[in-house]
């Protein structure tokens, strides 16, 4: 690049250029520079005065609107009809509060022993008395809750509870209001702020109680994002941030008195600084053009001098890298003064050279390309051969240590279950008994699945019947499932071709695919198994197979990571050894099946075991590829 710039800057074209794009292009840049920043500073502190009068704005609004339903409540529990605890009174009095304020979604009033004197949701039989709202108020005083999500709704509320007292006494009683933000949703939202523009209000956590979308309301957060980082610093921020969307906003939020939360109004940073944009896209546009103009000019004034020479020059290392074509092109130069006769001079000579390369290229044992694959061919079997010495020297340190634990790890199991009895009544010590022998419990499994994979147990074989297969192993995961909001499908097909196996080991593969599928539905879904007759072999058409799938509607597989699914020790959760695939594929193989997987990112997975018929020995050649 040095030789590139040193060889530029010592002949006339260059001077030329390197002097005009001085003398047109500095003044100019200068200027472009000071406007365009000049551009973003004005923007941007025009923006931020605007967002921060829009955030006072709703930061006022809202503590009225806070202050005139603590205003309502006191009004509410200091009056005569409620004082009197009458629930013939109190229905049309606060049947009307609601109506005239609709932002009251239900109303209860309780007597001092906590026992439901009216409430507007019909729930007449409800003691309060352990109720926070209730003991703070019966304590004299006025209590606001946390924000939940309405049941039914898209709707934030909270409750408000006020002693009732009578002349100034004691609390007889207490009134609690159901408080739905609905009602201030429109004057939330209400911004003018161009197209991105947006105004929403969140808790102390970060959890949105009024937004556009009625579907983030405590259900989404801002927590992780720097909007949140803004609420915590106030003040000492940057005007510019990634908001919750991960787009660069300006931004700016205002505490609400009286409550925990906080509002937070944003402006998309591209609208924003949409005319600096503009500007400076223009100014680019100008000194592009400039230079274009100033290196145009340079170039006709030296091209008749330095062109041809320089034409030579490139073209003679070209030669000397094997172009030979590159260099021939001059041998029918149209020129007749001396540069055109050395022209063709240089392209004869090259022309020869490359008559002359043509010949020793034909005379070759071995082509590049051919010398390319036998290489290719050799990194993959040296690839090979060293990830299969890896994974049998890891197998071998595996089972050692296994072993090796083993045997203390059981003198320290039967050690804690004779001091079980010695731990008395104390609840902790028996808590932390339970703990000690549920860990290591975990650590006997995991070391029971490192000797199965490195000695795996030959298949005690019987008949298997695969309704009670699938039932028995839907019995373990089936609380699995209901807690995961998963539902079951099952479906056994009548009259499959006998088969012999391990009904207890084929049990332990269904239950480890069964366990995955549920895995990858974190959020709910549908998990579905199905046992029919696999005849996809057409030579042997009457004598089908069985095939079990086990299928999700999770987020799928990646295609990279297809062919390392049934590989020991590779695993994509956050705990667990790797080894319950590769532990079943061995398992399926050595009844003479295969195990397969297919896949689609966001479509779900479906986990197939074929198995042969009693009658046969191995599987067909097509299923012996488990990433088949």
């Amino acid at each position: 690049m040095g030789a590139v710039i040193f060889r530029f800057l010592n002949n006339l074209q260059g001077r030329v250029t390197l002097a005009f794009l001085a003398i047109s292009m500095v003044p100019l840049g200068i200027v472009s520079l000071f406007s365009t920043r000049t551009a973003d500073t004005v923007i941007e502190s025009m923006v931020v005065n605007q967002l921060e009068n829009v955030a006072s704005d709703k930061q006022e609004l809202l503590r009225r609107w806070i202050a005139e339903r603590n205003a309502d409540m006191e009004v509410v529990a200091g009056s005569s009809v409620v004082a009197s605890l009458d629930a013939a009174r109190i229905a049309p009095y606060l049947n009307l509060v609601a109506r005239q304020y609709r932002a009251y979604r239900r109303f209860v009033v309780a007597g001092a022993d906590g026992q439901t004197v009216y409430d507007s949701a019909a729930n007449r039989g409800a003691n309060w008395k352990n109720a926070a709202w209730f003991q703070e108020a019966m304590a004299g005083r006025a209590t606001m809750s946390e924000e939940l999500l309405a049941a039914g709704s898209k709707e934030s509320v909270f409750y408000l509870a006020v002693p009732i007292r009578r002349g100034g006494g004691a609390p007889v009683g207490v009134v609690c209001s159901t408080v739905g933000m609905e009602a201030i949703r429109a004057q939330v939202l209400s911004v003018s702020l161009g197209k991105t523009g947006e105004c929403y209000l969140v808790d102390r956590t970060g959890k949105f109680l009024v937004h556009k979308d009625p579907r983030r309301i405590l259900r989404d957060t801002i927590a992780r994002s720097e909007s949140f980082n803004h609420l915590a610093q106030g003040g000492q921020r940057e005007p510019i941030y990634l908001d919750y969307r991960q787009i660069a906003v300006l931004g700016a939020s205002r505490p609400i008195p009286g409550t925990r939360w906080f509002v937070v109004v944003e402006q998309d940073r591209d609208e924003a600084f949409a005319a600096a944009d503009r500007l400076r896209w223009s100014t680019y546009a100008v000194l592009a053009l400039t230079s274009a103009g100033a290196v145009a000019l340079s170039a006709l004034l030296a091209f008749y001098v330095t062109a041809p020479v320089r034409a030579l020059s490139d073209d003679a290392h070209a030669l000397a890298r094997g172009e030979f074509q590159k260099a021939a092109q001059y041998a029918g130069s149209p020129r007749r003064d001396e540069i055109g006769a050395l022209y063709r001079a240089f392209g004869h000579m090259a022309a020869q050279l490359y008559d002359r390369h043509a010949k020793l290229q034909r005379q070759m044992g071995l082509t590049e390309a051919e010398l390319h694959k036998a290489d290719v061919r050799l990194k993959d079997t040296l690839a090979a051969a060293a990830r299969s010495e890896h994974l049998a020297a890891l197998g071998r340190l595996a089972s050692g240590v296994a072993h090796e634990i083993r045997t203390p790890l059981t003198s320290l199991k039967l050690y804690l279950q004779s001091a079980e009895e010695e731990l008395g009544a104390s609840p902790d010590l028996r808590e932390d008994f339970a703990v000690a022998m549920r860990e290591v419990e975990r650590i006997q499994t995991t070391i029971n699945h490192f000797l199965d994979f490195a000695r795996p147990s030959e298949p005690v074989l019987s008949d298997v019947d695969f309704r009670a297969l699938v039932e028995d192993a839907l019995i373990v995961v089936r609380p699995r499932a209901n807690h995961e909001d998963v539902s079951i499908e099952c479906a056994v097909a009548p009259g499959l071709p006998p088969v012999r196996g391990d009904t207890r080991q084929l049990g332990e593969v269904l239950v480890n695919l069964l366990s995955n599928a549920i895995d990858a539905m974190p959020g709910g879904g549908k998990l579905s198994i199905s046992v029919v007759p696999h005849t996809d072999d057409p030579a042997r058409p009457e004598q089908p197979w069985v095939r079990i799938d086990v299928a999700d509607t999770g987020a799928g597989i990646a295609p990279e990571i297809l062919d390392k699914l049934f590989e020991p020790f590779f695993t994509t959760k956050a705990t667990g050894s790797g080894l319950g695939l590769a532990i079943a594929s061995s398992t399926v193989q050595r009844h003479g099946g295969a195990l397969s997987v297919r896949s689609q990112p966001g479509a779900g997975s479906t986990f197939s075991v074929v198995l042969p018929p009693a009658n046969l020995q191995g599987p067909p050649e097509h299923e012996q590829d488990p990433g088949r």
